[in-house]
């Protein structure tokens, strides 16, 4: 799957007493980098500003005036310092600009033989003095890995990915509207949390209650057209075979009802009440339809776990691929980095192996296996993960968080549901770290190496994220908070 497409705004930054052919061609080579990366670049050119580049505050209100015609497309901005720069006329660009998006600085190295007055860039220098300007204006800004590194670098290609993974946070985060569907389930207070908190960080909760899903399906007939291409939905996405065909009904039926209160409620994901309320209603679990949502980026978490669906939401931004919500659920044998992630299940069809519907093996003894059909199970298939939890404390009024990396191994494996064997470094530590801090059981997780952008999305965000392990080597670093 491939992410969206970025418009990035570039500031070109320039001292005047420093060659200016250097900037000339640090801006060509910036925009080759930044087409290469797929971005759109909405820049100053050369017959606005002098080599299109920044250093007066005429041309910063040039440039502020210039982003702020094209703010709604913007989602981030690279300062390039082809030479030292002018530190203030650059944070002026930004201040004026309003943007409240990424900023991700880089510096083109000297070349050691080439360090006369004719081509000398002192770029090393002043990022330091950008840097120092931003914080100071109380900008936040994201770092390369290298202090300084060519637009054409290979480490620079990998530096702009993990910034279009932040921008996407950034930008899929702000003004995000979560469905909570049916109450919280009364057996999990781990589930609980803050709308307060949750709407001061620019996302808001849009509630249903399950009473008027039931209603809506009651009234709608075997034969509506929405209810006929969500069952074809349902049978062309997972083998049905065994399921009986009145539950298939039902799930069409609950799917339709769904798709349509949330494009009405134009929200992007959702969470789910399940246990056990939809089950001795009506008679289904809402797994196939939620994995289906995943599965098509629209993040659906059960057990009404906001945060957990913001988490996998997160983490679907970041990889342009689809997010599972799982239990921490099992250790696996003595393996200390080793344990199995479970659900149900409502995991996407992009986590398995292969897929069927089945019905709820843990809940069926109580409520009747006949009313337990539309899980999607299997064996989760081998590959890079990346983990993160959201939570709201409502002692600090902080939406905090962890992330980390590990993988999803092939290590052999006896169960039901959905279930996968991960295996984390210093999975002892993050399980210490878990239960210290009280967080949930429930974890999202993405097939990607995201952690480090997920970080500093982080900070553009005021959230307070743990980082698993804690690594200054796990990806670029920022500042100005």
């Amino acid at each position: 799957m491939t992410p969206e497409r970025l418009a990035i705004g570039l500031v070109v930054g320039n001292r005047g007493f420093f060659p200016g052919h250097l900037v000339e061609t640090g801006r060509r080579d910036m925009l080759s980098a930044l087409e290469r990366a797929g971005f759109e670049v909405v820049a100053l050119s050369p017959e606005e500003t002098r080599y299109g580049a920044v250093e007066s505050f005429a041309e910063a209100q040039r440039c502020a005036e210039l982003f702020r015609r094209h703010e709604a497309r913007v989602a981030g901005v690279v300062v390039t310092l082809p030479n030292f720069g002018d530190e203030r006329a650059i944070a002026d660009a930004l201040r004026l600009s309003g943007l409240k998006v990424p900023v991700l600085v880089q510096a083109t190295p000297d070349a050691p033989a080439a360090m006369g007055i004719s081509h000398r860039r002192d770029s090393f220098c002043g990022k330091m003095s950008a840097c120092n300007n931003l914080r100071q204006y109380g900008i936040p800004y994201s770092l390369t890995r290298q202090h300084t590194l060519a637009p054409e670098a290979p480490a620079f290609a990998a530096d702009l990915a993990q910034f279009a993974a932040t921008c996407r946070v950034v930008r899929g985060l702000r003004g995000l509207r979560v469905g909570s569907i049916g109450a919280r389930p009364q057996a999990f207070n781990t589930v609980r949390y803050s709308e307060k908190i949750l709407e001061a960080h620019g996302i808001s909760v849009i509630t249903l209650d399950l009473s008027e899903v039931l209603g809506r399906i009651a009234r709608l007939g075997d034969d509506a057209a929405a209810v006929r291409a969500k069952l074809a939905a349902i049978r062309a996405y997972t083998s049905t075979d065994g399921t009986p065909e009145p539950a298939l009904l039902k799930m069409a039926k609950l799917g339709a009802v769904l798709d349509a209160w949330m494009q009405e409620a134009a929200v992007g994901v959702s969470a789910i009440q399940c246990w056990t309320s939809l089950e001795e209603n009506l008679g289904v679990v809402p797994c196939t339809l939620m994995s289906m949502m995943s599965d098509g980026l629209l993040s659906s978490a059960c057990e009404v776990d906001v945060c957990g669906v913001i988490a996998m939401h997160a983490l679907r931004c970041a990889s342009g691929s689809p997010s599972a919500l799982l239990d921490w659920n099992n250790n696996y044998g003595a393996e200390a980095d080793k344990a199995v992630c479970f659900h149900c299940s409502n995991l996407p069809k992009h986590f398995f192996r292969s897929t069927k519907m089945d019905f709820q093996a843990i809940i069926a003894g109580t409520v009747g296996r006949e009313n337990t059909f539309g899980t999607v199970v299997g064996r989760v298939k081998s590959g890079a993960m990346t983990f993160l939890r959201l939570s709201t404390d409502d002692a600090s009024g902080a939406l905090r968080g962890y992330v980390g990396e590990g993988r999803f191994t092939d290590d052999p494996l006896e169960t039901f549901g959905g279930a996968g064997v991960v295996e984390i470094p210093q999975l002892e530590a993050l399980l210490r770290f878990i239960c210290q801090e009280g967080f949930e059981h429930h974890v999202a997780a993405n097939f990607s190496t995201a952690a480090a952008a997920i970080a500093d999305a982080a900070r553009y965000l005021g959230w307070k994220l743990h980082r698993h392990p804690a690594s200054p080597q796990a990806g670029a670093e920022g500042g100005g908070r």
